[in-house]
């Protein structure tokens, strides 16, 4: 067993050292404050798995009566087995409240830690520590705030400057080549209820109908389980003079798209289905099937765990981009545009609003990221106090992202 103390300035530097020497998973099993700084003494995983193992053996052993031992050669009476069975259920019994014990412990400790380290960057860098504040306050993130404001250059005086510019870099925004519009083809249009499916596709339908005209658009739907559904869209289709279809399945998409071969854009609106519907999945199959692309509408209203979760659940290999709706009813975008610069999703459009077609814009990065990043004096009871982000820091991990490019 390979106990180690680790003595350092800080404690993010002492765990910085554990991390390097230990690995990630390493227990911590004692800190405490030193002439020096901090003192931590870990233990790596490896050593505790071995450990606890050791233990699990050893308490086994010692609750066997002495004819239960390896050496003995009489075999266990009915009543000495069920001894040795009632005596091994309660040892592993104690055995998973020991091990629940020092995982709990060793939670408890990391949380310490981690809030000693960021009590730590606020007495250091408190410039460092108000710009994490509002981005986490702004809805963004811990792991892509603990990312940027770790990259950020010692000393940096412009320091929200620098996270804008770097946000702006690296959000991926769609160029003239990359029109959807343009370009044509069959572009489907994607995500949960309610997210303005049915409203985009109107909008992307009536730029298509003004630059090409009405012959060379075709609008579709796959939603029959909504009630007006398909009126709603037929509505729209009338009044830009736009044919509209409904497909069913595999084989009716298919029919349908040969059918319509001749028209420059053909835009699909899709039923709107929560993401752990198992339907997600059909429609995907049923899309790659037909080599169908894909647009993910995503709704800046929702917040950053649900957006997570409809971008990982929607994603498929033909999902080509995404569009931000509902801007114009949301409090701040940073969490729509936290997901899609992890997720490297381009940004085709932005939606805020339900006119047709005025309400679709160019992507605008400067906007978006300002928006995002603009200070805001008024406090609601989802604000975290400043005595609060001690413990809410604690036990933030940071991963690391890949593809982000941090230079200013």
């Amino acid at each position: 067993m390979n106990i180690k103390k680790f003595i350092a300035p800080t404690a993010s530097q002492a765990l910085r050292d554990i991390h390097a020497e230990l690995g990630g998973e390493a227990v911590i099993l004692s800190n405490r404050k030193v002439a020096q700084g901090v003192e931590i003494i870990a233990l790596a995983n490896a050593d505790m798995e071995q450990l606890a193992s050791k233990h699990q053996a050893t308490a086994t052993q010692a609750s066997l009566p002495k004819a239960l031992m390896p050496k003995a050669i009489i075999p266990p009476s009915k009543t000495l087995a069920k001894e040795e069975e009632s005596i091994g259920a309660t040892h592993a019994k104690d055995q998973e409240r020991i091990l629940g014990e020092i995982k709990n412990m060793h939670s408890m400790l990391q949380q310490q830690l981690s809030a000693m380290s960021w009590n730590d960057v606020q007495v250091r860098d408190p410039k460092r520590a108000v710009l994490l504040r509002r981005m986490l306050s702004a809805g963004f993130s811990s792991v892509l705030a603990r990312q940027l404001i770790s990259k950020m250059p010692a000393g940096e005086v412009q320091g929200e400057a620098w996270i804008r510019q770097v946000l702006k870099r690296n959000l991926r925004v769609a160029g003239d080549a990359d029109d959807v519009v343009a370009n044509g083809g069959v572009v489907a249009l994607i995500g949960p209820t309610g997210v303005g499916k049915t409203t985009t596709t109107a909008k992307l339908a009536a730029r298509a109908v003004v630059r090409y005209g009405a012959d060379k658009v075709a609008l579709l739907t796959t939603d029959s389980y909504r009630i007006g559904a398909y009126e709603q869209l037929k509505i729209f289709g009338k009044i830009l003079g736009v044919a509209v279809h409904a497909v069913k399945d595999t084989h009716d998409l298919q029919l349908t798209l040969a059918a319509l071969r001749h028209k420059h854009l053909v835009l699909i609106d899709t039923v709107g289905m929560g993401q752990r519907d198992e339907r997600v999945a059909n429609q995907n199959e049923m899309f790659d099937t037909a080599g169908v692309r894909r647009l993910l509408l995503l709704n800046a209203t929702c917040s950053g765990e649900n957006l997570e979760e409809v971008a990982t659940l929607y994603h498929a290999e033909k999902v080509i981009g995404c569009i931000a709706t509902k801007l114009d009813e949301a409090v701040n975008p940073a969490a729509v545009l936290d997901v899609v610069l992890r997720h490297r999703l381009v940004m085709h459009y932005m939606a805020n609003g339900q006119r047709v077609p005025e309400d679709l814009h160019p992507v605008n990065a400067e906007y978006l990221v300002h928006r995002a990043l603009k200070h805001t004096e008024k406090v609601s009871p989802f604000s975290v106090p400043e005595l609060d982000f001690p413990v809410m820091m604690s036990g933030m991990a940071g991963t690391q992202l890949s593809g982000v490019a941090y230079a200013a």
